[in-house]
């Protein structure tokens, strides 16, 4: 026994050492055909992770960039002061028909640029509202030159969200992402048309979720980024490492116009529910209960007795709308709609907004330090011009 165990020891030696030697002089030699070591389990991601360091992003880039296109919009802007009086009765006695005859030259076009987002093979792009809202021309370049003019299918100014169409077929739709796995951290590229200089791609992470409370849209629920975000860039594709779209870029923050670090992308998961609804109806329909509401201060936390400073304070009840007919009154504090919290004013707008109109929904408040429950009939959210939610 003794013996087989010393001729096991003196393998094993001779083994390694003749490795050793290999590994020295000829360190090819272990390589696979590919050039990578022979690793199987957690080193297999490891080798995945230093292939994307050694290549860069090039493979979610390529993947993408045929689905980003370019928008130019043209607006007739009138350069004549006296435009607003020409049907003036009184005014048309002294110039005459001459105002007519000059119209065309009154008229001046208004160029601008923007981007946008192929998510159907058949046509459908995602935009910006803001990118083409005063629009009477809208022409889309594709990734390969060609151009095409587009129609307008619906807006919503309310996220700033468009959708677009071109009678163009076997297109590269892009493919979604779920955004709601992104985190803080997350690598990705923005792809647009900044400055009209044609595409252009930046690469960063995502530094904050749920951006709100910015004043730039009624819905606000942003991705941050410090991926580069230009004039220009707006409507384009924010995607992750693998090139799928998780965001539609929108907007920056910016003191003298250019990008700062601070970029804000629509997520995809609110674009795509936008765009479904206005495919779908020509528009989007949103909850309404009728209520103004109010952030919770800690001074006024303290004047109602709260622990804390999560819910919202409803400051007023629109007569006759759900919230009146279920029996909610101003000076109730909001903290949970169908057992979600609610944290602040914004959250509890977009809470409301997702909820299906005629449908039934429980509301949690405080009144008094007591916790009630109220049951209402949810109605249909007004044009964006009648505020209380």
């Amino acid at each position: 026994m003794r013996q087989l165990w010393s001729i096991f020891t003196q393998a094993v030696t001779i083994c390694l050492g003749m490795l050793f030697v290999l590994k020295l002089f000829y360190p090819n030699l272990l390589l696979q055909p590919n050039g990578h070591p022979a690793v199987t389990g957690e080193s297999a991601s490891a080798r995945d992770e230093a292939a994307v360091a050694n290549s860069g992003y090039r493979m979610a880039a390529s993947k993408a960039m045929p689905s980003v296109v370019n928008i130019f919009t043209t607006a007739h802007i009138s350069q004549d002061p006296h435009h607003a009086l020409k049907n003036d009765p009184l005014f048309r006695h002294f110039f005459g028909e001459e105002m007519d005859e000059d119209n065309d030259e009154d008229e001046q076009p208004e160029n601008s640029l923007g981007s946008g987002v192929i998510v159907s093979a058949d046509g459908l792009i995602l935009t910006n509202n803001h990118v083409i809202s005063s629009a009477d021309q809208i022409e889309v370049a594709l990734s390969d030159g060609s151009k095409s003019s587009a129609t307008i299918v619906g807006t919503d100014p309310e996220t700033d969200v468009a959708v677009l169409k071109i009678n163009r077929k076997q297109l590269p739709a892009i493919t979604f992402s779920n955004s709601e796995q992104m985190k803080v951290g997350d690598v990705v590229l923005a792809i647009g048309n900044p400055f009209g200089v044609g595409q252009t791609v930046t690469q960063g992470i995502i530094s904050a979720l749920g951006r709100n409370h910015l004043g730039i849209n009624t819905f606000e629920n942003f991705i941050q980024t410090d991926a580069s975000i230009n004039p220009g860039n707006s409507g384009g594709a924010l995607i992750d490492a693998n090139g799928n779209l998780i965001g539609i870029n929108s907007a920056i923050y910016s003191r003298n116009g250019g990008s700062m670090g601070i970029g804000f992308a629509i997520p995809v998961s609110i674009a795509k529910q936008v765009m479904e609804q206005i495919s779908s109806n020509g528009s989007v329909t949103r909850g309404w209960i009728g209520i103004e509401a109010q952030d919770i201060t800690p001074e006024l936390a303290e004047s109602f007795n709260l622990k804390n400073i999560n819910g919202s304070l409803i400051a007023g009840v629109l007569l006759d709308s759900p919230a009146d007919r279920a029996g909610m009154r101003p000076g109730d504090i909001l903290v949970a709609i169908n057992k979600k919290p609610v944290t602040d004013s914004q959250s509890m707008l977009n809470i409301i907004a997702m909820l299906k109109p005629k449908e039934k929904a429980t509301l949690t408040i405080l009144r008094a330090s007591k916790k009630m429950d109220i049951d209402l009939v949810v109605g249909k959210r007004p044009l964006p011009s009648k505020t209380p939610d």
